[in-house]
């Protein structure tokens, strides 16, 4: 009986030229394609997420932008972020702001949006506190918040944003300055 080594069942031959330079051409593309920039962001470019909130200027962290939809449509969006970077370690979580719309059947293109007017429209903003979260909306009011979008695609929405958000002690929260470029599905951060 032959003995049969791990070699012998597992032959291999040795990689063509060829297949040399493809690997080497894919691996140089998967580096160049999830490259950092030099302000920490996943995605390259100038991409941001930004608002003041009662006058407070703050930069979001861990942005997304995000949408689906039927034939290349899009009927529903959501974009969010923290206000500074989300803790690894099981700290607390900061504070987040979002909006979204949802039109289903419909589409969101470039042009202005608001409550209440828009009826499946939401922008939030969670604060986390030791007894819960403390939440601000567009729901528990009437109040008017704007989105104004730019451009929209599947490679990324840019826009602008304003207004009130209010707890349900009917506290406000300001929304003023708001504005983003992001990309579509990638995470960002400042």
């Amino acid at each position: 009986m032959r003995k049969t080594s791990f070699k012998d069942a597992f032959p291999r031959d040795r990689p063509s030229l060829f297949s040399k330079l493809l690997c080497l051409f894919m691996i140089t593309l998967s580096l160049s394609a999830c490259k950092k920039d030099k302000n920490g962001s996943q995605a390259g470019g100038d991409y941001y997420f930004s608002a003041k909130l009662d006058g407070r200027k703050v930069v979001f962290h861990t942005v997304n932008f995000q949408g689906s939809g039927a034939d290349g449509r899009f009927e529903h969006i959501v974009v969010g972020g923290y206000e500074t970077s989300f803790p690894t370690s099981g700290g607390p979580v900061p504070p987040s702001l979002d909006f979204e719309i949802w039109r289903l059947g419909g589409n969101i293109t470039t042009g202005s949006y608001a409550t209440p007017a828009e009826p499946k429209m939401i922008a939030r903003y969670a604060v986390q506190k030791s007894d819960g979260t403390l939440l601000y909306n567009t729901s528990f009011a009437n109040d008017l918040f704007t989105l104004k979008i730019e451009s929209i695609s599947k490679t990324g929405m840019k826009g602008t944003f304003a207004g009130t958000l209010r707890n349900m002690a009917g506290e406000p929260v300001t929304v003023s300055e708001g504005s983003f470029n992001l990309p579509y599905e990638t995470i960002v951060n400042p």
